[in-house]
């Protein structure tokens, strides 16, 4: 006996396409759910995938950072040595030139111009021959007033200030332009 002969005429039909339905419905439950699976599959691939990328990139960066770190501590180090030397420099000179306007002002030490001795019109009558009693043989020169001393000393310290001070300018642009 069959499963068919149990059912009235009138509702086989409708037995066959109820089971048509439902098998029709198995199937497509079955499929979507091997599909879901297979979807579950790439995207939990395609998820590890651009996690593992993200941590690549983040290490990359964290690579790039420190190393950009390293190099701006350098170029800061690098600086600061120029600092001190261009300070040292410039406190040396300092010293230097407070040491000569010291001498100059206890006479320890005079400024002297080396005269001219084809001049004619100056009407200075320093005579070209050393004296006797001279210590210093050769061209005629002439002691500088104090005050003068000390002016010209001045103008020279500022001019030698400004030198240490341009070549420590210098210096970092140099230092700035080597990085890039």
């Amino acid at each position: 006996m069959r499963l068919l002969d149990l059912i009235p005429a009138q509702f086989r039909i409708g037995a066959v396409a109820l089971f048509l339905v439902m098998l029709v419905a198995g199937s497509a439950a079955l499929a979507w759910t091997v599909q879901g699976w297979r979807c579950g599959q790439q995207l939990e691939r395609q998820g590890r995938l651009h996690a593992d990328t993200l941590k690549e990139l983040s290490l990359a960066a964290a690579t790039l950072q420190r190393n950009e770190q390293d190099k701006r501590l350098a170029l800061e180090q690098r600086l600061q040595n120029k600092d001190e030397t261009h300070h040292k420099e410039l406190t040396d000179e300092q010293t230097k030139q407070a040491r000569l306007r010291d001498r100059l002002a206890t006479a320890d030490l005079r400024l002297s111009v080396v005269l001219a001795a084809t001049d004619t019109t100056s009407g200075c009558s320093v005579p070209t021959t050393s004296a006797a009693g001279r210590v210093v043989h050769g061209t005629t020169r002439a002691q500088l007033d104090p005050a003068h001393a000390q002016r010209i000393i001045g103008i020279t310290d500022a001019g030698d200030q400004g030198l240490i001070a341009l070549g420590a300018c210098q210096s970092y642009v140099r230092e700035l332009t080597m990085i890039q």
